[in-house]
């Protein structure tokens, strides 16, 4: 009976981290890494986002479930956007729609991150 509430004990304990450390982690290299092959289409190059940019969003949005996520990804993305002075802005507002994702992350170089539930 002891050694059976022992290991309840360990497994909650170890679900507990799993959920604190969940988020942590992301960076802007993976953010970055999502959202490349959405150059194109961001600049104006092409005119719809690839498969391979709309498996970033996707991909992005896995590695941005909580709220703290968000805005750090909102903030890599922000970075990431002032180096491609070329980035349209209707296009980066609309490539999750497009890519028919829902990521509560709005893509602009102008966002308040903040402000990101």
């Amino acid at each position: 009976m002891k050694g059976s509430s022992v290991i309840s004990m360990l497994i909650v304990f170890a679900i507990v981290q799993l959920m604190v450390t969940q988020g942590e982690g992301l960076d802007c290299g993976q953010v970055n890494s999502s959202l490349a092959t959405c150059i194109p289409f961001l600049t104006g190059s092409e005119a719809s986002p690839s498969a391979s940019c709309c498996g970033g969003i996707k991909n992005l949005k896995k590695l941005a479930p909580t709220t703290a996520d968000r805005r750090a990804a909102c903030e890599c993305i922000k970075t990431a956007a002032s180096h491609y002075p070329t980035i349209k802005d209707d296009a980066a507002s609309s490539l999750p729609k497009k890519c028919g994702v829902d990521i509560n992350i709005p893509i602009s170089k102008s966002t308040n991150c903040q402000a990101i539930n």
